[in-house]
């Protein structure tokens, strides 16, 4: 954040006023020091997002409240050169292509001043379900207070007539969830299938990751991490899927995304077993983690809870800069994060006074 070396005052022709004001000017300019707030400029976020990131994220209520907190947010015209516009504080972003990442990491390189949300590769990691949940594998997290681990999966690349073969040979357990290997923000990289039995295998359409389906009781936790903060929220997924239905079912089912706001189950009159949320220690040590490992500070998890259990838990998906106009208050818990950013770039790296 760019810091004014000097707090401008109106012009008095009474000299005692002005000593006065120069006191205050001084006391000010000290307390500063401490707060990093009293001599700060405006926060600028400079943001590069589609249209539909724009209009569900930037909401006039957030967009309100950042204007109270000193932060405007300012659109990136890719039409022009990145480091022409600005200056920014941070880049806020999520748009796809080599070019942009191109562009972003050459950003990033020229002005090491500015935060970026978040490094162009390591956003990769995480839209690529092949790579997206290897850390949570390798975490392997366990303590008093649960399991975490994810679902026994595997990957199709090509062939679906290969499907039923290779299932086989990893001694998957039908049924069976599909999803596209690729996540790039379309709805379709967002759909899941369920598959019943072994023929139906070769209807499926690579590439695509294959996930054990756990039951779950019909509810997900959406774990938001923006920073250090962590939100928690309770979506209906996939309902369970019992031996009987298991018998008596065939074929590929498909789902649209389950996963939506319209599905919010915390309102919802759940079992208390089902709707009982994880421990917050066992959450705050896996975003800690997982913040650690994958690089990010802005993206969601979505955790399952195996029925009947009640600690043993699967990570089944990652997002980065996920949907947090669905989160309540997400207004407070974004602008309170961009200060956070800046705030310890300021206590860290003091601006020095001529």
């Amino acid at each position: 954040m760019r810091l004014n070396g000097e707090i401008s005052f109106r012009n008095d022709d009474d000299e005692d006023e002005e000593m006065m004001k120069n006191e205050r000017n001084s006391t000010l300019s000290c307390s500063s020091i401490g707060s990093g707030i009293s001599q700060q400029k405006e926060l600028v976020v400079g943001y590069a997002l589609t249209s539909k990131k724009t209009k569900s994220f930037l909401q006039p209520k957030l967009e309100g409240l950042a204007r109270n907190k000193g932060i405007s947010f300012v659109a990136i015209d890719q039409n022009k050169p990145l480091s022409d516009q600005g200056p920014f504080d941070i880049v806020l972003h999520k748009l796809s292509g080599k070019e942009w990442r191109r562009i972003l990491e050459d950003y990033r390189q020229k002005h090491p001043e500015v935060t970026v949300l978040d490094p162009p590769d390591a956003i990769q990691h995480v839209y690529n379900r092949q790579s997206m949940l290897q850390d949570v594998a390798d975490l392997n997290l366990s303590d008093n207070y649960g399991k975490v681990g994810v679902p026994r999966q595997l990957f199709i690349m090509k062939d679906p007539l290969a499907i039923p073969d290779a299932v086989a040979k990893a001694r998957l357990t039908l049924p069976l969830v599909a999803k596209p290997l690729v996540v790039d923000g379309s709805a379709k990289s967002h759909e899941l299938s369920l598959a019943f039995d072994k023929c139906s295998l070769s209807k499926l359409d690579p590439p695509l990751v294959l996930q054990e389906f756990v039951n779950h009781g019909g509810v997900l936790f959406k774990v938001y991490i923006v920073g250090d903060a962590i939100k928690v929220v309770r979506r209906f997924s996939l309902p369970d899927v019992s031996k009987r239905e298991m018998l008596n079912n065939t074929g590929v089912l498909p789902f649209p995304r389950v996963s939506c706001a319209a599905a919010s189950a915390d309102n919802a009159d759940l079992d208390p077993a089902v709707a009982e949320l994880p421990p917050r220690p066992l959450l705050e040590k896996l975003s800690r983690e997982l913040r650690r490992r994958l690089g990010l500070r802005l993206f969601n998890i979505d955790i399952i809870r195996e029925h009947g259990t009640r600690d043993k838990y699967y990570v089944i998906d990652i997002n980065y800069f996920p949907g947090l106009a669905k989160v309540p208050e997400y207004e407070h818990i974004f602008t309170d994060f961009l200060l956070s950013l800046v705030q310890s770039k300021f206590i860290t790296h003091p601006t020095k006074s001529s």
